[in-house]
C-alpha cells in the first residue's frame, strides 16, 4: 500500500510513518457523521493518520478538535498532518490509549468519533504493526463504548465505522452503556454485493432510528450518485 501523501481538496495527509493508511471508511464516516450547529468540541479516537480529525475541521467550526493515538508512529504522523493543516490552531493529539485518557481527562465532548481496530480474514497477510492497528483486542468494543459514555457531553453524540457482522453485538454493548442507535446506513460495494460495513451514529436520548444504505460502486471506478454526493467535498477527483 502506498507510503505517497494522499492529496484531498482542502488538506494533505502524509501517511509514511503509519501503517495505517488512507482508506474508505475513514473518509466514510467524516463525511457521514452528523454534526450539530452548536459543537464546540470534538474527540477522534485512535487518529491514526488524523484524517477523520482533519475532516471534522474541515466540516464544523468546533473550537477543539482534539485526537488520540496510541502508536508512536502513527502519533507523530498526525501530529505533523495537523500541524500542516488549515486547522492547526484547533486540532491537538495526545499520545495516550483511550483507557489512560479516560482516566486522565475531565472535559467532555459534544462529538466522538472513530474508526476503531477490528480484524477480519481480510488482514490475515498484513504486516505485524497494521495487522495490530486492525485487531480489536488493542482496543475491544465494550472499552470503547465505556470510555465513550464517561467522555461524551449529555447533549452530545457519538459515530462509528464497524464490519456489518459486529452491528448486533456492538449496539447491545453500547445500550448497555446507555448510548442508543440513532442513525444507521449500512454500505454496500456493489448493489450486489454483501453489506460490507455499518455507520452508526448514539445519543443519550432514545428516539426514533433513521436506517438508510449506500452503495459505493455501479461497477469498477463508476461511482453512484449517493457516493459522490457524500465524499465530493473531499476526494479530488469527484
Amino acid at each position: 500500500m502506498s507510503n505517497s501523501p494522499f492529496q484531498f481538496k482542502q488538506f494533505t495527509v502524509q501517511q509514511n510513518k503509519t501503517a495505517m493508511k488512507v482508506g474508505t471508511d475513514g473518509v466514510l464516516l467524516g463525511a457521514w457523521a452528523e454534526i450539530n450547529a452548536d459543537v464546540f468540541n470534538i474527540l477522534d479516537i485512535g487518529a491514526g493518520t488524523g484524517l477523520i480529525a482533519l475532516i471534522m475541521a474541515q466540516r464544523s467550526d468546533a473550537e477543539v478538535i482534539d485526537a488520540i493515538e496510541l502508536n508512536d508512529d502513527a502519533y507523530e504522523q498526525t501530529v505533523d498532518n495537523f500541524e500542516v493543516s488549515d486547522w492547526g490552531d484547533r486540532l491537538f493529539c495526545y499520545h495516550a490509549s483511550l483507557q489512560e485518557f479516560v482516566e486522565e481527562i475531565e472535559d467532555t465532548y459534544d462529538l466522538i468519533i472513530s474508526n476503531p481496530p477490528f480484524y477480519t480474514s481480510t488482514y490475515k497477510e498484513l504486516s505485524k504493526e497494521r495487522a495490530m492497528a486492525r485487531h480489536s483486542e488493542s482496543l475491544p468494543y465494550s472499552d470503547l463504548l465505556s470510555g465513550t459514555a464517561k467522555l461524551l457531553s449529555e447533549i452530545g453524540t457519538c459515530a462509528f465505522i464497524i464490519p456489518f457482522s459486529d452491528e448486533e453485538n456492538f449496539i447491545e454493548i453500547a445500550k448497555s452503556n446507555n448510548l442508543f442507535i440513532n442513525r444507521i446506513t449500512r454500505v454496500k460495494g456493489t448493489f450486489d454485493a454483501p453489506i460490507k460495513r455499518s455507520l452508526l451514529q448514539f445519543s443519550f436520548e432514545e428516539k426514533a432510528i433513521e436506517q438508510n444504505e449506500l452503495v459505493i460502486e455501479i461497477e469498477r471506478h463508476l461511482y453512484t450518485d449517493a457516493y459522490k454526493i457524500l465524499v465530493q467535498d473531499y476526494y479530488l477527483k469527484m
